[in-house]
């Protein structure tokens, strides 16, 4: 695949190299290479930075799974909290970790 980027003007070449069963549809490549790219940058990115999941050391039976399970429950807790705060996932991890009334609402609890 040629791809061709402008950015403040200056465009940029690139040639992307994929292995794949589909068909040579241009149309459909660029949709999947997309939707590919959607989850990277808003669940596996937002997953590291938060969670530091790259720096995990979990390995002993299902325990990188099951943190891996937590990690992504809490996630979704903070993205769908009734009550929205400042500040970023990272930060509103770590006020859930330290403050009981907004691990209680993101709970539901009160």
């Amino acid at each position: 695949v040629c791809s061709e980027r402008t950015i403040n003007g200056k465009t940029t070449y690139e040639q992307r190299l994929y292995i794949s069963s589909l068909s040579n549809n241009a149309e459909l490549l660029n949709h999947v290479i997309r939707l590919h790219w959607r989850i990277e940058n808003s669940l596996h990115w937002c997953m590291d930075i938060a969670f530091k999941d790259d720096q995990m050391r979990a390995r002993n039976g299902f325990a990188a799974h099951n943190l891996a399970i937590l990690h992504r429950i809490s996630l979704n807790l903070i993205r769908l909290s009734p009550v929205k705060r400042k500040g970023g996932i990272k930060v509103q991890r770590l006020l859930a970790a330290t403050s009981d009334n907004y691990r209680e609402q993101l709970l539901k609890l009160c």
